[in-house]
């Protein structure tokens, strides 16, 4: 199979998997679920719940587990902190995914509640489908809180939000940032897949190094593409970061520069993923095609 079918089946298989494990539409609180729903089925790369996926291939022990829930747990995570960013209080943006943002196809009100849902749903995923493997719930529901929290992702948010507000950022501000708020839920999707499959801890140790480096290469490319492309091309608001005086890599280093950068991380990932004792190209390839988008 070749990388782009692999990559097909692979988001075929979230994309099932979403549908599966997402309370349906219909039931109470049916405007609720709806907006859920919106949200999560909105397309988009899947990034992080395939790299669930792609890690837990990695490793064929006799005890692993199906990574799917875990895979489908991370992207809940990944949209409701979208949905988030969206409303008028953070980013104040219309468009996501190609289509109109949860605060603007539903009101305020029911996207703010739509993410909590998502949140707090990715970890009952996580109760739920692996409550017969308690070790492993309790290792995957640590996982994710870890890379979701005040000292991750949220706190990534939180110091994004307040550089808006200052005269100049570094590059040490930035790398603080995009650890967090970019990078933790790309290395704890590489660590959660590995911890599906049973795989030793030199290999999860490995494939966080891949994801901490994936993490800011990807961030890098976006603030190349939300610099260099149009809103139909991106599938939300180009230029936003550049209006709103965000500190990028692209005003803080120029745009030849953040190029660089990004081709420098996604080499230091794939070094990371050519240390594991699997085959790790389909991971690699990923990496390269993430900076491809860049040029």
């Amino acid at each position: 199979m070749d990388h782009a079918a692999r990559l097909q089946l692979l988001v075929s298989r979230v994309e099932a998997g979403i549908d599966l494990l997402l309370p349906p539409a219909s039931e109470p609180s049916a405007r609720l679920h709806e907006a859920m729903r919106y949200s999560m089925q909105a397309g988009g790369k899947r990034l992080r719940p395939v790299l669930v996926l792609a890690a837990s291939e990695l490793f064929t022990g006799p005890d692993a587990a199906d990574p799917l829930p875990a895979a489908v747990a991370v992207e809940c995570v990944h949209t409701y902190s979208l949905v988030h960013d969206d409303l008028p209080c953070m980013d104040n943006d219309d468009l996501r995914r190609g289509r109109p943002t949860a605060h603007r196809a539903f009101d305020e009100a029911t996207a703010l509640l739509a993410g909590d849902a998502l949140l707090t749903r990715s970890f009952a995923i996580l109760a739920e489908s692996y409550a017969s493997r308690p070790a492993l719930a309790a290792s995957l529901v640590g996982e994710l809180a870890g890379a979701a929290g005040s000292r991750r992702l949220i706190g990534g948010q939180m110091e994004d939000l307040l550089a808006e507000r200052r005269a100049e950022a570094t590059d040490e501000d930035l790398r603080y940032i995009h650890l967090n708020k970019t990078a933790a839920l790309i290395e704890a999707s590489l660590a959660m897949g590995a911890l599906c499959s049973g795989a030793p801890q030199d290999a999860v140790g490995a494939l966080r190094e891949a994801g901490r480096e994936l993490g800011l290469a990807f961030q890098v490319v976006d603030d190349i593409l939300d610099a260099t492309c149009d809103s139909a091309t991106l599938g939300k608001t180009a230029g936003k970061d550049a209006r709103a005086g965000k500190a990028t890599y692209v005003t803080v280093h120029g745009l030849d520069r953040a190029r660089r950068i990004a081709r420098e991380r996604s080499d230091l990932a794939v070094a990371a993923l050519r240390r594991l004792p699997g085959d790790a190209a389909f991971l690699a390839r990923l990496a390269e095609d993430l900076v491809a988008r860049s040029r």
